[in-house]
């Protein structure tokens, strides 16, 4: 060793809360196949999954989580009603005109597009509060197969906790201390 302290390297030593998390794992409850539970890093979170459980073969419009191994991709935000979060992950405001094509049958399925305010679609801004954050994951997307399922987000949870379409959700408070763990290279892994 060089000019240091005995037994202390001189190289940097950063924290694990300095980088991204390698790997989040989402289980259901014991008995309760809607509701269930995200492990990481120290962290266990309560989650609401998807009314339909977690599912090996998703299709859309089942209310399943999709089981499998998934990364997300950037986290969408209301900016006019929180501050930008901490996060390693690619960060962008949800407009008026954000949404998601949920139609197999489009070419954009299982994409963001850009809607009209006077046209329908699944709107990423809601008057309630479960997308003001949105982390986006990569499931169905390479290749992306119509009937798949589309739309499958981390989100907040409804005020009861109740199931969701084929998402994972949790508090406020609990997607903020996620957010600052999480990474482009973070592995979600749901079982």
């Amino acid at each position: 060793m060089g000019m240091g302290k005995p037994g202390i390297s001189n190289t940097y030593q950063t924290s694990t809360r300095d980088r991204p998390l390698c790997a989040i794992r989402i289980r259901a409850a014991a008995g309760n196949p809607r509701r269930g539970w995200l492990t990481a890093g120290g962290l266990t979170i309560p989650v609401a999954l998807g009314r339909g459980g977690i599912l090996a073969n998703k299709r859309e419009g089942d209310g399943g989580t999709p089981r499998g191994t998934f990364r997300p991709r950037q986290l969408w935000w209301r900016a006019d009603r929180h501050a930008r979060p901490r996060t390693f992950l690619p960060v962008r405001a949800i407009r008026p005109e954000d949404a998601w094509c949920e139609d197999p049958g489009d070419r954009h399925y299982n994409q963001p597009v850009r809607l009209p305010l006077d046209r329908g679609g699944d709107r990423l801004q809601r008057d309630d509060h479960l997308y003001d954050f949105i982390v986006e994951i990569d499931h169905n997307i390479q290749p992306r197969i119509a009937g798949r399922g589309s739309a499958v987000f981390l989100h907040l949870a409804r005020d009861n906790f109740g199931p969701t379409a084929g998402c994972v959700a949790m508090t406020r408070s609990a997607m903020l201390r996620l957010l600052q763990r999480i990474g482009p290279e973070t592995k979600i892994v749901i079982e």
